[in-house]
C-alpha cells in the first residue's frame, strides 16, 4: 500500500479508539470538553475528553495541539496511539506505537 500513511488512532473519553483520519472537526468547548466529528453521513461526534472539575481545563489550544500531535504521528511511520494525559496539573497528548 504505498502512498498510504501510517495510522493514528486517538483513545476516546470512554476508551473507544477513534482512526485521526476520520476526524473532521475538533471542538473544544468551555467546560473543557474536547469532541470530534466524524466523516460520516451522520456527523457522529465523539467525546475525547471530558470537561474534569477536579482535572482543570486543558489549554484552550488543546485541540490545536491534537493536531499537530496527529501530523508528527503520521510522519513516524509506524502506527501510533494518541491519548490526553493529566500530568503534574497539567494537560498534554502523548502518544505510543500500537
Amino acid at each position: 500500500m504505498t502512498g498510504t500513511l501510517p495510522a493514528a488512532w486517538i483513545s476516546g473519553a470512554d476508551g473507544d479508539l477513534i482512526r485521526a483520519d476520520a476526524i473532521v472537526v475538533l471542538r473544544l468547548d468551555r467546560t473543557g470538553r474536547l469532541t470530534a466529528q466524524l466523516r460520516d453521513e451522520a456527523k457522529v461526534s465523539v467525546t475525547l475528553l471530558e470537561g474534569a472539575p477536579g482535572g482543570g481545563h486543558p489549554p484552550a489550544d488543546f485541540h490545536r495541539e491534537l493536531a499537530r500531535m496527529i501530523a508528527e504521528a503520521a510522519a513516524s511511520g509506524s502506527a501510533q496511539l494518541i491519548s490526553a494525559r493529566h500530568v503534574d496539573g497539567a494537560w498534554r497528548w502523548v502518544s505510543e506505537p500500537l
